[in-house]
């Protein structure tokens, strides 16, 4: 779900706009997400947490999550809160997105402290800790060098526990991933890049003893898709992805091209955004054509 109206001029009909994309996709996509910013320059950004359990009390056909939630916006021991809570209310649709967080003026301008990468790191690391913690013990008691909770206590307790998914690919990172994570999230990543990205993944769980083969695999980002490569051009409006930006451009039968060498590489869990928003072409063509010939 976009994380506002594209176009100042479209803010009165988004929420109209994005329930036709969620009822255009029932029974054919698994869960609906939105991203956790703050502020993206002059454009519209609802808050990530307040946006998506709106449309999860709408919509109970889908599971839901962020991608990702920034780890450093909400106290570690309110988030696990908050999620027993929509996990609670869903009747279990709720996936724990959350990332180390990266984007510095959102912070900074929201009056956030912006610590060091390897502070944030850290600070994810304790903040999983803490939810698993709060999610599993009847009380919890996690002391970290960053956060606390000391005989706290989160019920009722989720039922099931929600998948935790973390996004990262550095080194670090992974290593928090291989520790905590049930699904591994990667953003707009190009072939190659993920390649690589995967490979240091599995070296991360193996040094821990863990089977790769146990963690989910799952990719985000953008998705053009057009009848023709003539229609795809006037949705595309003369972007171009290169470099460390991929996003799937094409026809139906492009994008499953496109998509399959990921599928080798493990990945069973897409989060595409709807290029073109409001216009609602490519996810009526994910749906009536490339799902079906990818589900084969």
């Amino acid at each position: 779900m976009p994380r506002g109206a594209v176009d100042p001029a479209h803010r009165a009909t988004y929420l109209a706009d994005v329930r036709r994309g969620l009822e255009l996709v029932r029974g054919h996509f698994d869960s609906a997400w939105i991203i956790d910013h703050l502020q993206w320059a002059e454009a519209d950004s609802l808050e990530a947490w307040t946006a998506l359990t709106y449309m999860a009390a709408l919509y109970p056909d889908f599971h839901y999550g962020h991608a990702v939630l920034c780890q450093g916006f909400r106290n570690p021991a309110l988030l696990a809160k908050m999620g027993a809570t929509l996990q609670f209310m869903t009747g279990g649709r709720f996936i724990l997105g959350v990332g180390a967080g990266w984007k510095e003026d959102e912070y900074r301008a929201y009056g956030y402290p912006f610590p060091t990468a390897g502070t944030r790191v850290a600070q994810l690391d304790e903040t999983l800790q803490i939810v698993k913690a709060l999610w599993r013990d009847p009380q919890a008691t996690v002391r970290g060098q960053h956060y606390e909770v000391v005989e706290a206590w989160c019920e009722p307790k989720p039922d099931p526990v929600p998948p935790i998914m973390v996004g990262g690919t550095k080194p670090r990172m992974l290593r928090v991933v291989a520790r905590h994570a049930d699904w591994w999230n990667v953003s707009w990543a190009p072939l190659a890049a993920y390649r690589e990205q995967v490979a240091e993944c599995e070296r991360a769980c193996t040094a821990i003893g863990r089977d790769p083969a146990t963690l989910r695999r799952t990719w985000f980002g953008g998705c053009f898709c057009a009848p023709t490569e003539a229609a795809l051009a006037a949705v595309l409006k003369g972007r171009t992805f290169t470099g460390d930006t991929f996003a799937f451009a094409g026809t139906p039968a492009q994008i499953v091209d496109q998509m399959r060498p990921f599928i080798d590489l493990g990945v069973d869990y897409f989060i595409l955004g709807c290029g073109g928003f409001p216009n609602l072409t490519t996810l009526e063509l994910l749906a009536s054509e490339v799902l079906p010939q990818l589900n084969r």
